[in-house]
C-alpha cells in the first residue's frame, strides 16, 4: 500500500513539475501546485505559489492564472497590465502547447532516466546455455545436450539466452545452424524449429517456432556505463511506448480483451509483487506505469492534456481559439468519459480480486 502510494505520487509529482517549470519559464503565474485531488491536507506557500497535498491521489493539478474557457482578459482588472502579460490564455499558441505537453514529457523523460538507473545498476540476463532437452522435439532429433553452451545461430554470436530464443521463434520451418561449445570443443549443429501456435504479448495467436529447449537457469549481471545505459533507457522508453499504443489500438479493435484495464487496485498489486521482488522491479514497473501515464494523458480527450493539445491544433489552423461554448461540452463529454474508464478500471479490479 505505501509502496504504491509513494510510487503515484512521485509519477504525479513529476507529471505536474513538468507543467510548472515550462509554465514559469514563460512567466506565467502558477496560483496552485497539488498532488492529488480533493480537499487538500496540507499546504505551504513559497513565492507566489501555494503547494498543496490533496486528499485523493488519483492526479494532480497546476492551477494557472487566467487559464480556463471563461477567463476574459478585456475584463480583468486584476493587477493589470501586469498580470495580463502573466495569464495563460495570453500567452502564444506555441507556449501554451508547450505547457500543456510539458507534463506527459516528464513522464517520458523519467522513465528513460528509470531505465538507464535499472541498466546502471546491473541486469540480470540468462546466458545461452542450454537446459533441458524435451523429447521428440527438433533440439532432442538433432543432438543437442544439455549444458551445450550456444556461441551462435547461423553465424550470428549469441551469449546470452534472450538473443538465441528471439532468432528461433522468428523461424519456424527453417534451418538454422547452431554453433555450440560442448566439453570443451566447438561443433555445428543443424536444428529446424517446429511450427507451434502461441499466445503473444497481447493475447493473440501468432506463429513460432520451438526447438525444445530450457533456459539453464545460469545468468550474469551485466553493468553498462553512464552514456549506454542514458541510450538504453531511451530505447527501453521508445519500446515500451510502442507496446503500449499497440495494445490501446488492439484494444478498440477488439483483439485484446477490454478486461486486460487495469485502475489504482491493479497498481497497488502490482507495485507490492514488485516491491517483494526487489527494487529494480519495483523501479521497472515505476517506469512503465511512467509511460503509461504520459501516453493515456497525450489521449485527444478534452480535459486531458491530449485534448487541449486537440484544441490548441484545431486554433493553429482557423487562427482562432475553439469557442467557449464548444469547449465546455467538449469537457463535459471529456469528464464522463474518464469517469466511465475509471469506473470499468475499478470494476475490472474488483472481478480479478474475486476470481482470484
Amino acid at each position: 500500500m505505501i509502496q504504491a502510494i509513494i510510487l503515484l505520487g512521485l509519477l504525479i509529482f513529476f507529471h505536474e513539475l513538468g507543467h510548472f517549470l515550462v509554465a514559469k519559464y514563460f512567466k506565467v503565474y502558477v496560483e496552485k501546485f497539488s498532488i492529488g485531488f480533493g480537499p487538500k491536507l496540507f499546504s505551504w506557500k513559497r513565492g507566489e505559489t501555494e503547494y498543496m497535498l490533496s486528499a485523493i491521489p488519483l492526479g494532480g493539478y497546476v492551477k494557472m492564472y487566467g487559464d480556463g474557457p471563461d477567463y476574459n482578459s478585456e475584463g480583468d482588472t486584476e493587477g493589470a497590465p501586469e498580470m495580463k502579460a502573466r495569464a495563460f490564455n495570453n500567452k502564444p499558441l506555441y507556449a501554451r502547447a508547450l505547457i500543456v505537453f510539458a507534463g506527459p514529457l516528464a513522464n517520458f523523460l523519467l522513465a528513460a532516466v528509470v531505465y538507464a538507473l535499472i541498466f546502471m545498476a546491473g541486469v540480470p540476463r540468462s546466458t545461452a546455455v542450454i537446459g533441458e532437452i524435451m523429447p521428440d522435439m527438433p533440439a532432442a532429433e538433432a543432438g543437442l545436450l544439455e549444458g551445450d553452451k550456444v556461441v551462435s545461430v547461423d553465424g550470428n554470436p549469441v551469449v546470452f539466452w534472450d538473443e538465441m530464443s528471439s532468432y528461433v521463434v522468428e523461424r519456424p520451418g527453417r534451418e538454422i545452424v547452431f554453433e555450440i561449445q560442448r566439453n570443451g570443443e566447438r561443433m555445428e549443429i543443424v536444428v529446424t524449429p517446429k511450427e507451434s501456435m502461441q499466445k503473444n504479448v497481447f493475447g493473440e495467436d501468432v506463429k513460432v517456432g520451438l526447438v525444445g529447449v530450457r533456459v539453464s537457469g545460469d545468468y550474469i549481471r551485466v553493468n553498462y556505463g553512464f552514456f549506454p545505459s542514458l541510450k538504453m533507457g531511451v530505447e527501453k522508453t521508445a519500446e515500451v511506448t510502442g507496446l503500449i499504443i499497440t495494445g490501446v489500438v488492439k484494444i478498440f479493435q477488439k483483439s485484446v480483451p477490454a478486461d486486460s484495464i487495469g485502475g489504482p487496485i491493479m497498481i497497488l498489486q502490482m507495485a507490492k509483487t514488485s516491491a517483494d521482488e526487489g527494487v529494480l522491479m519495483l523501479l521497472g514497473l515505476m517506469a512503465a506505469i511512467s509511460v503509461n501515464l504520459a501516453i493515456l494523458n497525450l489521449l485527444p480527450i478534452p480535459v486531458l492534456d491530449g485534448g487541449h493539445l486537440l484544441f490548441y491544433a484545431v486554433e493553429a489552423v482557423t487562427r482562432r481559439p475553439v469557442s467557449i461554448k464548444i469547449r465546455e461540452y467538449a469537457n463535459m463529454a471529456g469528464m464522463m468519459l474518464i469517469f466511465g474508464l475509471m469506473f470499468f478500471a475499478f470494476y475490472n479490479d474488483i472481478v480479478r480480486i474475486i476470481k482470484s
